[in-house]
């Protein structure tokens, strides 16, 4: 059997450097994805993964843009990416869970007029919808 070349090893030695780099970037990500969970679930009380579920049975999707949400492309309201990380949510109220909660139960009493409707979202579905979209940060 012959001997591999000098640019063959190295090659072989790169492909499994960058395997290895993007084992290490998934599973980073994996676990960023998991605390962010953890964090919005303690921090809301409710389920982040029910709340995707939520989000999309109600159709917030066909108002607000969320990546790596297939249902999520319109653009009536505004993207939901960085929800999270925002200081004001329904245009003046603090970005606390409970606050998040109450625009998503009755946006049209928080801020009559307003273009987001009333889905007339139960409180356990708003706090489910409420911990998925703390999760959603940039």
């Amino acid at each position: 059997m012959p001997s591999l070349s000098i640019k063959t090893k190295f090659l072989i030695a790169a492909a499994v450097v960058i395997v290895i780099a993007i084992i290490g970037i998934v599973y980073e990500y994996a676990e960023q994805r998991a605390l962010m969970r953890l964090h919005a679930a303690a921090a809301t009380g409710g389920d982040p993964r029910r709340g995707e579920a939520m989000f999309i049975q109600y159709g917030c999707g066909s108002c607000h843009a969320l990546e790596n949400v297939r249902e999520a492309t319109g653009s009536v309201g505004p993207p939901l990416d960085g929800i999270a990380g925002r200081v004001i949510i329904g245009g003046h109220l603090a970005n606390t869970p409970e606050n998040m909660e109450r625009w998503i139960r009755d946006p049209q009493h928080v801020s009559p007029g307003t273009a987001m409707p009333d889905l007339e979202v139960g409180e356990a579905d708003a706090r489910e919808i409420t911990a998925f979209l703390y999760t959603r940060a940039k």
